[in-house]
C-alpha cells in the first residue's frame, strides 16, 4: 500500500496590521505526516517546522479566514516554499525503519527488572 500524506497547520503568527492589511501572516507552524497501513498495523512518520513569509506592500493579499479554503491557501504557500520530495523521502524512511527496524533497545535486567508475573487465583 502507498503512503498517505497530510498537512496540519498548528499555528500561524500574524501582524495585526501591516501596510493597511489585517492579520498579515508571517510564520506558519506546520506538521507534515505520512501513514501507511500494512495488514492491520499503521506506521507513521512526520516532519515539523515553521516557515516564514514576507508580505510586501502592493503584493496580492489573501485576507485571513478561519475556513478550510484558507487552510488550502496556506498549504499551497508551504508547498511552494518547502522541498516536498525530500520531506516525503524522509517520512518514507521513518516508516520503513518501523517496518524493518535496524536498531533495538537493550537493557540490563538488574537495572530494569521485569515486573513479577501476575498470579491468578
Amino acid at each position: 500500500m502507498a503512503i498517505s500524506y497530510k498537512w496540519a497547520i498548528n499555528q500561524m503568527n500574524a501582524h495585526i496590521e501591516q501596510f493597511g492589511e489585517k492579520n498579515v501572516i508571517f510564520t506558519v507552524h506546520w506538521t507534515y505526516s505520512g501513514s501507511e497501513e500494512i495488514d492491520t498495523k499503521t506506521y507513521i512518520g512526520s516532519e515539523i517546522g515553521a516557515q516564514s513569509f514576507t508580505y510586501k506592500a502592493g503584493d496580492p493579499f489573501t485576507p485571513y479566514a478561519n475556513t478550510e479554503a484558507f487552510e488550502a491557501i496556506v498549504i499551497s504557500w508551504l508547498e511552494g516554499a518547502l522541498d516536498i520530495p525530500t520531506m516525503k523521502a524522509n517520512i518514507a524512511s521513518q516508516i520503513q525503519k518501523q517496518i524493518t527496524p535496524i536498531n533495538e533497545n537493550l537493557y540490563f535486567s538488574w537495572d530494569s527488572p521485569l515486573p513479577p508475573p501476575v498470579i491468578e487465583s
